[in-house]
């Protein structure tokens, strides 16, 4: 069973311009879709309220903001550890997003901090959780995309 949205070609199209730039009037927007404003608006609305559309966001440079050192840090943890394991991780800024997955690790997340000793102390601090894993980023040649129609 599946809670996916039917989304038809002019929805697409429309969140692909969304995604591409979520500060585009809606006048761009019902152009990309190839509908009217007031339809797109509309549209708009029912993605938003049906959680398709989950937020527009700005595109921040880690490196811009004094935060050039990237990884991805895997840990695994025991069971009864994982949910107090994720109140701290929420707290901690320097996590830019987690992910629960399958295989040797509970969770696999992506960091930024401004230095190595940073990531060093980051690690330090989370090792009481598990057994950590990490791989720095040396560069992005494909950065996050939007979704496309398959």
């Amino acid at each position: 069973m599946t809670d996916a949205f039917q989304l038809d070609t002019k929805a697409w199209k429309l969140l692909e311009a969304v995604q591409a730039d979520g500060r585009a009037p809606l006048k761009t927007l019902a152009e990309a879709a190839g509908l009217s404003i007031a339809a797109t608006a509309e549209r708009l609305r029912r993605l938003q309220e049906a959680g398709v559309i989950r937020g527009v966001h700005a595109d921040v440079d880690p490196a811009k903001v004094g935060l050039p050192v990237q990884a991805l840090i895997g840990i695994t943890t025991a069971q009864p550890h994982k949910q107090a394991l994720l109140k701290v991780l929420r707290a901690r800024t320097e996590v830019l997003e987690c992910h629960h997955v399958t295989g040797a690790d509970s969770y696999m997340m992506h960091i930024a901090v401004a230095d190595m000793a940073a990531l060093e102390s980051f690690l330090g601090d989370i090792n009481r959780w598990g057994e950590t894993r990490t791989a720095i980023v040396m560069s992005t040649p494909i950065f996050r995309r939007g979704l496309r129609r398959q």
